[in-house]
């Protein structure tokens, strides 16, 4: 049975805060048809993460959501005509009851087609105690399918609710007339006993037979709208040719729900925007209020939206033009935020929180990495912190790229170069082709290409820009920093120097001490400048020979660190950069809670970054609710990190300037970080994910490193050396250099570039 609602709270939230309405902080005039703020429908509560329709998916909506949120109950009738709660007229799409009745199933005709499934009609609602509802959407996880979700009467939902805000929705009222069931009846007799906000149905006839049995004043009729080329089986008429005479929808309906692509239509080659349509202007015009449907942040949406569910709710809401009067959202603590704190606030607002926004590659969620496009981009977001990883060309050319190995970023294996192809063991494992092989008018006519981390989810980044973009030597990079009067500063990124100065005889340190020196950026008031490296002998040389900040990168997961590594780090850096799963471990796709890292690092007074904040769901745990808002909020309010590096920008400056912060004890719950990884206890002992290996803590032996090799002055590379076997490296949280001295004839020689 569904635990108490007071459970949930706690699931999902620190403690109980108080809920604040969409006009409690956000009092513009929205061009609704009402001039009130849209409404939330939670799509059978918050079917996102839990089972559709299940008490725990309506309890976590409630609770999370604005406090005029409404639910949504997709109603089937059973064979004793009880009324329940299920998204689907096939039962066994939604529930276990496949196997818990084997043969039960019947074929009838569901709008004109012969279906075989498990029909609420062939089962008392005492037989369908024993189903359970299970997640319907197999991108969502299945953990929480054994965990006993009952499936719920509409009187057994309305005491749940405690309060006024509920949408049904009548799907298939032709079907039920066939079996003698009237929709009509049963729908009439909820009325008078308990307030329905809303009535829904894509059948004119049925809306039309109630519209003038209920109270307009207590309950609103919505025409719903299926796909243009889909009829309704009440009137044969297809939807779109429907959409053309609104004022008849008026005659028996209060507003109309519609497809999103209905309003801002999408193209299905290029996933851009087209020209919104006139569609919600028009409905206003006739008295209509348009509601729309299909929010999920779990699917793929424009590219205009850079994979943002935020974006794409303001879209709808905030454009300027006209918004939506509601929308019907899987996940909808993102339209509750989107609606509350993010609606009508610039781009430039103040900022509510001082956490660093630091760029990963510029703004390379949108443009191919460490282009003069994602740059600019990432500066017109608002980033703090501008990166360039450094690496080197043939001739000696410091420039940003984001990898040394130029397979990663551009297409040189489509070129003459990819005969360049080639092991390096202390680099990398596999075949690369390097930035040092190539002079930098070769490595200036490679065409960049995008960075596509989650493509084997199949979610790919926008690869409209490749060729109308280009790489930045980092003098350029500097240059372009220079004048920028919203840039706090930049960051540096130095790997592979040691290999760099012993195999190829290029000092990547000192061209990038001599660039910044040339580019004024040691002289006072210059710009705040960072230096960033996995490799404390780095980090080292530039405190010697600069005034920088320095930056030391820990490129594994740590969950814990031993007082002598921490003091060694503060030998040679005042901040650290760790990955987003030494701050909250993560097994399959859930935090199985927090470290204590971030505070042990800041408790010696070293800063924390935190790295790489994504807006694609796939990149977070399913606690985040696949809103890399609630991530960023959690990692900034609980784990109160000094700075977040992204490659979404926008996205982190966005959500420091949003007015939900700093409200103290009227913080409220969609704006209040996740208690990650109490989602666990919802989930059986025997479905519950791996738990993590143990891993020891950083030691002290993993941070210190040899000195780098020496060298004179910058030259052009030797000739390709050979690719004999690297050793393996011991566990460590970078990449080392063992380097053996023999000051006989003051020569030096490298054992090997340990990975």
């Amino acid at each position: 049975m569904w635990k108490p609602r007071a459970v949930a709270v706690f699931l999902l939230l620190h403690s109980a805060l108080a809920l604040v309405s969409a006009k409690g902080s956000n009092r513009t005039t929205w061009n609704t048809l009402s001039g009130s703020p849209p409404l939330v429908i939670a799509h059978g509560g918050f079917s996102g993460i839990f089972p559709d329709s299940s008490g725990v998916a309506y309890d976590l909506a409630i609770q999370t959501g604005l406090e005029n949120l409404i639910v949504w109950c997709d109603v089937q009738l059973t064979k004793d005509r009880e009324g329940i709660c299920v998204p689907n007229i096939k039962l066994e799409n939604a529930t276990n009851i496949d196997k818990i009745f084997k043969n039960r199933k019947n074929t009838y005709p569901v709008n004109g087609v012969q279906t075989s499934a498990y029909f609420s009609v062939d089962f008392t609602f005492k037989e369908l105690y024993n189903v359970n509802l299970v997640q319907g959407y197999y991108v969502r996880s299945d953990k929480f399918d054994d965990s006993g979700y009952k499936i719920y009467t509409v009187n057994k939902l309305v005491e749940l609710l405690g309060r006024p805000g509920l949408w049904l929705n009548i799907q298939h009222d032709t079907f039920y007339s066939q079996h003698n069931f009237s929709m009509k009846n049963f729908v009439l007799s909820v009325s008078r006993t308990v307030n329905v906000g809303y009535i829904s149905s894509p059948e004119a006839g049925f809306l039309r037979s109630i519209s003038a049995r209920i109270n307009p004043r207590i309950t609103k009729p919505v025409f719903r709208f299926l796909e243009n080329d889909d009829v309704d089986p009440s009137t044969n008429q297809t939807y779109g040719s429907l959409l053309n005479n609104l004022t008849s929808i008026k005659t028996f309906a209060s507003g109309i729900l519609v497809p999103k692509g209905y309003i801002w239509p999408v193209d299905p080659t290029s996933l851009y925007l087209l020209p919104h349509t006139s569609l919600v202007s028009d409905a206003h015009k006739v008295g209509l209020e348009v509601f729309a449907a299909d929010f999920r942040n779990d699917v793929l949406i424009s590219y205009n939206y850079s994979h943002d569910p935020v974006a794409e709710c303001l879209n709808f809401i905030d454009n300027g033009n006209f918004s939506v009067d509601g929308v019907l959202s899987d996940f909808p603590l993102t339209p509750s935020e989107a609606i509350d704190c993010f609606a009508h606030m610039g781009l430039h607002a103040p900022k509510k929180v001082n956490t660093l926004v630091i760029s990963k590659y510029g703004a390379s969620g949108d443009y191919p990495p460490c282009t003069d496009l994602a740059y600019e981009k990432a500066i017109s977001d608002g980033v703090d912190v501008l990166d360039c990883p450094v690496q080197m060309s043939r001739d000696g050319i410091p420039f940003c790229l984001s990898s040394i190995d130029l397979i990663d970023s551009t297409n040189v294996v489509q070129t003459s170069f990819s005969k360049l192809a080639k092991i390096i063991p202390e680099i990398k494992s596999g075949n690369g082709i390097y930035t040092f092989d190539l002079a930098w008018n070769d490595i200036q006519s490679l065409t960049p290409s995008m960075l596509n981390p989650y493509s084997k989810y199949r979610l790919y980044r926008n690869t409209k820009y490749n060729k109308k973009v280009q790489f930045l030597t980092l003098s350029d990079f500097l240059n372009l920093t220079k004048g920028q009067t919203s840039l706090l500063g930049v960051v540096i990124n130095v790997e592979n120097a040691a290999y760099l100065a012993m195999k190829e005889k290029l000092s990547v340190t000192d061209a990038v001490i001599d660039t910044l020196s040339k580019a004024g950026y040691d002289k006072p008031g210059a710009p705040k400048v960072m230096i960033q490296s996995t490799n404390s002998s780095v980090l080292l040389k530039f405190k010697k020979k600069t005034m920088y900040e320095l930056v030391y990168k820990i490129d594994e997961i740590v969950r814990d660190a031993v007082d002598s590594a921490i003091s060694d780090i503060k030998r040679f850096a005042h901040s650290v950069v760790i990955k987003k799963a030494s701050v909250y471990p993560v097994s399959n796709l859930f935090a199985m809670g927090s470290t204590k890292i971030v505070p042990k690092f800041k408790s010696s007074n070293l800063s924390v970054y935190v790295e790489t904040f994504s807006n694609e769901f796939e990149s977070q745990a399913w606690d985040f609710m696949s809103d890399a808002t609630v991530e960023i909020n959690t990692f900034v309010q609980d784990a109160e990190i000094d700075g977040i590096i992204t490659d979404f920008p926008k996205t982190a400056n966005r959500y420091r300037r949003n007015r939900c912060l700093n409200l103290g004890n009227d913080t409220p719950p969609y704006m209040s970080p996740v208690a990650v990884g109490t989602l666990l206890e919802q989930i059986k002992n025997y479905e519950l994910p791996p738990a993590l290996a143990p891993v020891t803590p950083l030691s002290e032996a993993e941070v210190t490193e040899p000195p780098l090799p020496p060298l004179s002055k910058i030259a052009p590379s030797s000739p390709i050396a050979g690719t004999g076997p690297g050793a393996q490296p011991p566990r460590n949280a970078q990449a080392k250099v063992t380097v053996c001295f023999f000051f006989s004839s003051l020569t030096m020689l490298v054992a090997s570039l340990l990975l």
